[in-house]
């Protein structure tokens, strides 16, 4: 029996792993996909983080990169690789877990084909789960290609014709900027009202500022931490207002309905779009940890990544404790935190 099982190779993983390794724990990784880095490879070609090299190191090891250079995903990708090896971190890959239960005093965790058994485990599956798409998508024509971002590469995936993207997030605006380079005809769905910031202001990164500022260090119960969380997250390094001012993207407001080729929103109804873009978010799932109590937004109900079940711990949710934690350079800090506790459990 380990002494800790993580769920997940991802940023918050490993670096949980790297204080467990400190603390000489005997403890093993399990990840779903078939190698470290796999989340990022997946996603579209051109993606780049918003957040400089100075600000993406993982602890112990720093990100392998000049100040202020922003990483595409297989520099990402290539840097967990090599954190992985060079802290010898234990990774069982092809193993998803479907099920996860206390029984006494130790867990029980179920995958396709495995059962395993711990003391502890630290679920690090991030923020992206399950894919959303709005339920019109099953109303319109098989003839249209739909795909989710998630699955998204690069235009190539489309068939000729008008293309839609539909999403207001970072992920909608880099991908619309994309295929509109591609001169297409692109509808654009989702809210034009979009604050936007530059990723350099005065010759500092924009990261640079959030620090000085402290919009880093702002936690989640804190007045900045609260305006910040509530508040619609702006777009970083892209002029959204000549986006969608260029002349081959139309903004036609929220998607209403379906039917067949027509797809009707709040300022146009068209027929003549032959792709469309999901770039609509994810879901949380974490029904699979069994009696698992969840907040209203079906997170699990945790303080600093500590549960109400003794001995199971989260890392890399969104605003776990500030905007941070679940970001490649913020996650350490709440690693850090839980590693302490970990330690002073034990004492």
């Amino acid at each position: 029996m380990k002494d800790f099982i993580i769920i997940g190779a991802g940023q918050s993983g490993l670096s949980i792993a790297y204080y467990l390794t400190q603390q000489k724990k005997d403890f093993v990784i399990l990840d779903a996909n078939e190698e470290v880095g796999a989340p990022w490879l997946k996603r579209w070609d051109s993606l780049k983080l918003f957040t400089p090299s100075e600000f993406n190191h993982l602890p112990g090891m720093s990100f392998p990169h000049k100040k202020g250079h922003y990483a595409n995903k297989y520099e990402v990708a290539d840097y967990l690789k090599s954190y992985v090896s060079k802290f010898k971190i234990p990774v069982n890959f092809n193993q998803k877990i479907i099920a996860l239960k206390k029984e006494g005093d130790h867990f029980i965790l179920k995958s396709k084909d495995q059962t395993f058994k711990t003391k502890n485990v630290v679920v690090s599956t991030g923020p992206f789960h399950t894919p959303y798409t709005p339920s019109c998508h099953e109303k319109i024509s098989g003839s249209v290609y739909q795909i989710h971002s998630e699955h998204y590469k690069n235009p190539n995936q489309l068939q000729k014709g008008d293309t839609l993207v539909v999403g207001a997030g970072d992920s909608g605006v880099q991908i619309l900027k994309e295929i509109s380079e591609t001169n297409r005809t692109v509808y654009f769905s989702g809210t034009t009202n979009i604050a936007t910031l530059p990723q350099e202001i005065l010759g500092k990164t924009l990261w640079w500022w959030f620090k000085k500022i402290g919009f880093l260090s702002a936690n989640k119960h804190s007045f900045i931490g609260k305006k910040i969380r509530t508040g619609r997250q702006p777009v970083i390094g892209t002029n959204v207002k000549k986006l969608l001012n260029k002349q081959n993207v139309v903004c036609v407001g929220r998607t209403l309905n379906a039917n067949e080729n027509e797809l009707v929103f709040e300022n146009k109804t068209t027929s003549s779009i032959k792709n469309i873009i999901w770039a609509t978010g994810f879901k949380p799932n974490f029904n699979w940890i069994e009696n698992e109590q969840l907040d209203s937004n079906n997170y699990p109900k945790n303080y600093r990544g500590v549960s109400n079940t003794k001995g199971l711990y989260y890392l890399g949710l969104p605003w776990l404790h500030t905007r941070g934690s679940a970001t490649l350079g913020g996650v350490k800090k709440d690693a850090k935190y839980l590693s302490n506790y970990i330690k002073k459990q034990a004492i």
